[in-house]
């Protein structure tokens, strides 16, 4: 193909054929499209966009770029949540096997942590011998057994978007609608889905932040997918606050935990009851999303959702009683309390900050190949909007040897703030539908 002139095309403002976008994508993932290229044409999209045309050709492109799952023969519907992320976002962990436990298939192809959020992979992987590296055969295996599988994304599956991903990324490229919208849905219609909840985060915390931004996302998953025909509903959730009371890998899992047997968080539950029973209602398992979300919250009270997610770490490597004596899961050495330095009401100012602070203690990575520390995390001691005295306990560091400690402090700082009044937001601010 002619790559540089498909690249003036979309340079220009213009709207690319359905042969150029075929056959870029086609020769980037075989290696005939040069990376200083491929970023010229990512920019150009970046700043110019995409039409509702270009967009659906570009994503369906990506899409059949590799293998595409199937599982007809499961005898059940099959369905999917994709969160935008955030600080403590661990609500894919309880909410698969709640689903699952209700009779709908989840294979849940899952990330890794960069930047401010914690990866639902790598918060897996705190599970001693949890294995996400799952062959084709494996996940359809774990999926027969357990009604479920929680896997990495591999070399065959949308090879498109994990080449073109590591290039937004590297380029400062990431914050484009087209693009995130086209990465998402590439990945998860890859899954043989019939119907997909997605979470758009809104919020500090969140990758974008503005909600009006935000729904203009959520919007344009909707079209895609149900153009693609699949069924699918989007919130937009708060992430101007973390979810939940922990943020860190072993953290997140020992809450989870919490959460698959009726306990923990009132928000993390809350939220794992609305999506699941959204995904109920949409593969026609549940009435209505209400009827769908009390049967959530019934397997999670009677350990339905629990016995679950032990079965699916079995099947996946794991040993099912790490999941009751956690104290076998890794946990840092170093216990230490940020205390309020004043009077006042405490509120979240920055928290992105929050993930910086976690990244300082260890437990985060600027590129995809960076080792870290999954027992390292932060505790969150108060409510936002709690009335506070000089030196109450806000957060417990949970650090190694005191490893990042101070810089962890100082992002606290800039996390957290202590005035005179504060009005937190509502868990869910918006549902989309086509």
């Amino acid at each position: 193909m002619d790559v540089r002139s498909a690249i003036q095309t979309k340079r220009d403002g213009g709207e690319l054929s359905v042969d150029e976008i075929e056959s870029f994508l086609r020769s980037y993932v075989a290696g005939e499209v040069a990376e200083y290229q491929a970023s010229a044409m990512l920019m150009a999209i970046f700043i110019h966009g995409f039409t509702p045309a270009e967009l659906e050709c570009w994503t369906r492109t990506m899409l059949h770029s590799g293998r595409v799952m199937s599982f007809e023969g499961l005898g059940k519907p099959v369905a999917d949540k994709h969160s935008t992320g955030g600080v403590g976002d661990k609500a894919s962990i309880p909410l698969a096997p709640a689903v699952a436990a209700c009779g709908v298939a989840v294979p849940m192809i899952s990330g890794r942590g960069l930047g401010h959020t914690g990866g639902t992979l790598d918060k897996l992987e705190s599970i001693p011998g949890f294995r996400t590296d799952l062959t084709e055969r494996e996940f359809a295996r774990a999926i027969e057994l357990t009604g479920m599988g929680l896997g990495a994304q591999t070399e065959d599956l949308v090879p498109a978007d994990r080449k073109l991903y590591a290039l937004r990324d590297a380029t400062g490229l990431v914050e484009s609608i087209p693009l995130i919208a086209s990465s998402i849905l590439s990945k998860k219609l890859a899954e043989g889905l019939d119907a997909l909840v997605l979470d758009v985060k809104f919020g500090s915390g969140a990758f974008i932040t503005d909600p009006e931004r935000g729904a203009e996302l959520a919007r344009t998953m909707i079209r895609l997918a149900e153009g693609m025909g699949v069924r699918t509903v989007a919130y937009q959730t708060n992430m101007a606050r973390p979810l939940g009371r922990t943020a860190g890998h072993t953290l997140e899992i020992e809450e989870s935990l919490e959460c698959l047997r009726g306990e923990g968080p009132a928000d993390l539950r809350e939220l794992v009851c609305l999506l699941g029973g959204e995904m109920l209602a949409l593969t026609k398992v549940a009435d209505t999303v209400s009827e769908g979300s009390a049967r959530i919250a019934a397997v999670l009270d009677d350990g339905t959702a629990f016995e679950t997610f032990q079965r699916s770490v079995d099947v996946q490597g794991g040993s099912p009683d790490d999941l009751v004596n956690t104290e076998r899961l890794p946990h840092a050495n170093g216990r230490s309390v940020w205390r309020a330095d004043r009077a006042g009401v405490a509120s979240y100012r920055d928290v992105r900050r929050l993930g910086y602070a976690i990244a300082s203690l260890g437990g985060g990575r600027v590129q995809l190949g960076d080792p870290i520390d999954l027992g390292v995390g932060l505790r969150f001691l108060f409510e936002e909007g709690q009335e506070l005295a000089t030196g109450d306990a806000l957060v417990e560091i949970h650090h190694r040897d005191g490893r990042g400690l101070a810089q962890a402090m100082a992002h606290l700082e800039q996390a957290i703030e202590i005035g005179a009044e504060a009005t937190p937001q509502p868990l869910v601010l918006a549902r989309f539908a086509s």
